[in-house]
């Protein structure tokens, strides 16, 4: 059973985008999501938010205004637990000590296989490990 306690926000500025990736996620047992297309969206769910955000699914050309580094927003940021940042050729690399809640991914959408793989890392407990029959 995963766990519904989990709070994930999705930003995108394409409709249809943002459904999809929501639709995956509900598929996968995960339902506390909160879509914005907007950058202002994003910054006053992710400021004034009560706790924190486990899961921010973010889109490397999301609408950011000028000057407006979304990389170093998301490392920066106490409410953002762990971060994807998809559709993103050609960023610069993240320092180790980053990458462990940072995740960064050259696919112009990421699949219901590649948020099954990353809720894995988020949400242990309800992946358990691929072992043998359990033994009577």
């Amino acid at each position: 059973m995963s766990n519904r306690a989990l709070r994930i926000l999705i930003a995108d500025n394409q409709h249809f985008q943002r459904m999809q990736i929501e639709r995956a996620l509900n598929q996968l047992g995960y339902y506390r999501i909160a879509p914005v297309h907007r950058l202002e969206e994003l910054l006053t769910l992710v400021e004034y938010s009560s706790a924190p955000f486990d899961l921010a699914i973010i889109s490397a050309s999301f609408d950011v205004a000028d000057g407006f580094d979304l990389l170093a927003f998301c490392m920066d940021n106490r409410q953002l637990h762990q971060v994807l940042i998809y559709d993103c050729p050609g960023w610069p690399g993240i320092a180790s000590h980053r990458r462990q809640s940072i995740h960064v991914s050259q696919a112009q959408l990421p699949d219901r296989e590649a948020l099954g793989q990353l809720m894995r890392l988020i949400d242990p407990a309800d992946y358990p490990a691929q072992a043998g029959p359990c033994p009577r």
